[in-house]
Parts: structure tokens; C-alpha cells; sequence
């Protein structure tokens, strides 16, 4: 499972960087406030938990570029906007 959850990761950063152009320690510090994160996913040198995986996907699903295609073997996440959140 964990395996599965980096390849997502890393897939998504990937195609997030080639994409917008950002820098993948730029994409780390937005989506997960570490500028390293990624790196240290990529290098296997960090185990991550689940919540963290669903706050970085979380964060590039509500980002994700509008003419680029979702990754077909990713599952995105439901958006929550901030008014719905603040409505519920």
C-alpha cells in the first residue's frame, strides 16, 4: 500500500512540475509546509502517514492545473471549497 501511496506522490508532483514549471522543493513547501518532503519520498528516506498523503494530494487536486489531465491511475479527491466548508 505505502509503495502505491509514493508512486501517486510522485506521479502527481511530476506532472504538477513539468506543467506549472515549479520547482518540486517549492511544491513541497506549498502542499506539505517542507520544503524537503518530496525529495525525501523520492529518495526513500521518509515514511509518511496517511494524513499527509491526503493533505499533499488534497492541496494538488484543489490546484491542479485546469489543461492538464488528472493521472487516470491516481484517485483524486473531492474539492472542498472553503465556502462550502464554511457552510456545513
Amino acid at each position: 500500500m505505502r509503495s502505491s501511496l509514493t508512486l501517486h506522490l510522485l506521479t502527481l508532483a511530476a506532472a504538477y512540475c513539468d506543467r506549472t514549471g515549479t520547482a518540486v522543493s517549492t511544491l513541497s513547501q506549498r502542499a506539505a509546509n517542507d520544503w524537503r518532503f518530496l525529495d525525501r519520498v523520492r529518495e526513500g528516506r521518509l515514511d509518511f502517514r496517511i494524513g499527509t498523503y491526503d493533505r499533499v494530494v488534497g492541496w494538488l487536486s484543489a490546484n491542479w492545473p485546469v489543461d492538464l489531465p488528472w493521472p487516470a491511475d491516481v484517485p483524486r479527491p473531492e474539492v472542498v471549497r472553503a465556502e462550502e466548508e464554511a457552510a456545513s
